[in-house]
């Protein structure tokens, strides 16, 4: 079992390394669709990435606003912008273009192929002010959640692809209050049949 107890969460601070200089041609959160502000219209998703020790692993993280579903992409071994565009480009491909309209994210150096997705899939980028990451307020509740399970500061590589696919399906299982007590797979369900991709 991978849930770990909760430790007390410290205020999160920005990895250097993953800042190697400012993101071109970024479209601003300001400039992102009023619906996506509000909770009516799914499709419209926050990203991040938790990294582990030494900032040499991590995992891509991704949150659907309106039904809470999560996303998790394992990166083992490197978290460069070549590597997390191919994970989100897998991760979202699988839904219809009406469940992946636009993707929210900080303005990390591995978004830098931030154009290249939204060729492969039609998502619209938006990224948030510097160091605002309220501004990702359904992913920052779900990493917090994630530190249940992947401690902060440890090694995202001795995690195998599975423990990561079984923690992905444990979150959108799980019943929220948010959500009348429905789980994010009973969401998606509504909008997209039975959710098997969901489930392992």
């Amino acid at each position: 079992m991978l849930h770990l107890r909760r430790r007390k969460r410290l205020a999160r601070r920005y990895a250097q390394a993953r800042r190697s200089g400012p993101l071109t041609g970024v479209n601003p959160i300001a400039e992102r669709p009023a619906t996506a502000l509000g909770r009516i219209e799914p499709g419209h998703w926050e990203g991040d990435l938790i990294t582990g020790a030494g900032n040499a692993s991590a995992i891509v993280t991704m949150v659907e606003r309106v039904t809470r579903t999560t996303f998790l992409g394992h990166l083992p071994a490197r978290h460069d912008s070549a590597s997390v565009r191919d994970v989100v480009v897998a991760a979202l491909s699988v839904l219809p273009a009406h469940l992946r309209r636009t993707l929210t994210w900080d303005q990390g150096s591995e978004m830098a192929r931030h154009a290249a997705i939204t060729a492969a899939i039609g998502t619209a980028i938006y990224f948030c002010a510097p160091h605002a990451p309220w501004q990702r307020p359904s992913n920052e509740n779900t990493n917090g959640l994630l530190r249940d399970y992947f401690r902060k500061s440890t090694d995202r590589s001795a995690y195998t692809a599975d423990d990561i696919a079984r923690v992905q399906a444990e979150l959108n299982l799980r019943p929220r209050k948010v959500l009348g007590w429905d789980s994010p797979a009973d969401r998606l369900a509504t909008l997209l049949g039975p959710p098997s991709a969901l489930r392992r």
